[in-house]
């Protein structure tokens, strides 16, 4: 007997060995005391608190993010109950205050009459991997914006647009209020191109977007590029009178901006023409035919000599 006994021994410490180099740290509860019968000392070298010190499962509880603790401990005692193998990723506190992802990955053990007897685990650290997971979202959340931002003027582009307008004229809609649209065109911009060449047009592109933008005084006031050189002011709750304010608001702006256009046909300056309308949106109503509407408002103040505002 006494070899075999010799062999069990060195296979055990084999066995604790292996597991106490490894990176993950092991651990066993006892189900019926819901006591720690060992955890790795490794667990000191990650959190702080010595092997010593996870007396029962409410030191594994206490030792959570207040923010974790419910749904893990309801969770992992339903699975363990129920005797299912699972795991759960939290964060674990250290000695010292700070928080550490773990990921628990739990196995039940039963005994011979199909009862649980114990459970055995392993923590692992996966403050990496959850750190990258936070720079791919933050980064993801940056490339939506830059897709609903326009590359040139850094103003919202045409795709923000449509999701803002379909979001504010259901709600115009809903409340029965009204909503203004201003549509705005650079007059003769093909010309100015022409003759300061394209740099000189970016930047002019850059600095009525950003002078306009100005002209958008409330939260909710929504100002994007069109395309090309046409841009758009949306106005929630914002009746005629106003939006005609904000219109020649606009124009006034431009004046100040003071670019000077030698082959414009209307002005030695660069001016604007705008198109403009208001709805109370109505059960019949088609946002398609409102943005069309104003459009051709826009039209019609290029064709009755540009530099002015006309409503739909």
């Amino acid at each position: 007997m006494g070899d075999m006994d010799t062999s069990i021994t060195q296979n055990n410490d084999v066995y604790k060995t292996l597991l106490e180099s490894t990176k993950a740290i092991p651990w066993r509860i006892d189900w019926k005391t819901m006591r720690f019968s060992y955890i790795g000392p490794q667990i000191e070298k990650l959190l702080g608190w010595s092997p010593e010190s996870w007396q029962t499962v409410n030191e594994w509880a206490e030792r959570m993010h207040p923010e974790d603790q419910q749904w893990v401990v309801d969770f992992c005692v339903a699975q363990s109950k129920a005797g299912v193998d699972h795991e759960a990723d939290y964060r674990a506190m250290t000695k010292d205050g700070h928080y550490v992802w773990i990921r628990d990955v739990v196995h039940v053990v039963r005994d011979e009459q199909g009862e649980v007897e114990a459970l055995i685990g392993f923590m692992f650290d996966i403050t990496e991997r959850k750190e990258t997971e936070q720079k791919l979202l933050d980064l993801q959340k940056e490339l939506e914006e830059l897709s609903f931002k326009d590359g040139l003027t850094g103003i919202p582009n045409r795709r923000m647009l449509d999701k803002v307008l379909e979001e504010e004229w259901m709600t115009a809609k809903r409340h029965q209020q009204p909503l203004s649209l201003l549509v705005m065109d650079i007059d003769f911009f093909k010309q100015y191109n022409d003759c300061y060449g394209h740099i000189q047009g970016d930047d002019c592109l850059k600095q009525v977007a950003q002078t306009l933008t100005s002209a958008a005084t409330r939260s909710r006031d929504f100002f994007a590029r069109f395309g090309g050189e046409e841009f758009v002011m949306l106005l929630p709750e914002t009746d005629n009178p106003a939006a005609v304010k904000i219109a020649e608001r606009c124009q006034q702006l431009m004046m100040k901006l003071q670019i000077s256009h030698q082959q414009s046909a209307v002005s030695q300056l660069l001016t604007i023409s705008i198109g403009i309308g208001t709805i109370v949106p109505g059960p019949h109503d088609q946002l398609v035919d409102f943005v069309e509407q104003v459009d051709q408002a826009l039209y019609r103040a290029k064709e009755s000599g540009r530099n002015c505002i006309k409503a739909a």
